[in-house]
């Protein structure tokens, strides 16, 4: 474990990445935890917000789906 020091650059605190860490994103989300903790996630978009993929999969469960009749599963 290495020690990192925060640093003031300009209006905003930087935290620097140890070399030894090779981030596979360039976004993160940064959350502040318990006791001073200082989260970084790699960002993710919700797809559920995002107009295209809700325009493109709109009423797919609909065509999909199934409709089972139990009666003819009847085994005895």
């Amino acid at each position: 474990m290495s020690v990192v020091r925060l640093r003031k650059i300009g209006t905003s605190n930087v935290l620097t990445v140890p070399s030894y860490i090779t981030p596979k994103d360039t976004e993160f989300d940064v959350f502040s935890g318990r006791n001073g903790a200082i989260i970084y996630t790699p960002r993710t978009s919700n797809p559920f917000l995002d107009e295209h993929y809700v325009a493109t999969h709109e009423g797919t469960i609909a065509e999909v789906a199934v409709e089972v009749d139990l009666d003819d599963n009847n085994t005895d």
